[in-house]
């Protein structure tokens, strides 16, 4: 199944949004969204991916 996540086209053989975000590398803490809309970490769980998802993982930025 081919998505793409942060602008990078991937194939990947999981459709479990969690498990495609391990293997990507994901370390929280992150923010995650799917299409341009937010997913809560309580759902990354139960979340499936579908044919050219755009997923975009964000993580914080520290700054004073």
């Amino acid at each position: 199944m081919n998505i793409t996540i942060n602008g990078e086209l991937l194939n990947v053989d999981r459709k479990a949004l969690v498990e495609v975000l391990q293997s990507f590398g994901a370390v929280a803490p992150f923010a995650v969204a799917v299409n341009s809309e937010f997913i809560p970490q309580s759902q990354h769980g139960n979340y499936v991916l579908n044919e050219g998802d755009s997923v975009e993982l964000l993580s914080p930025i520290q700054g004073g």
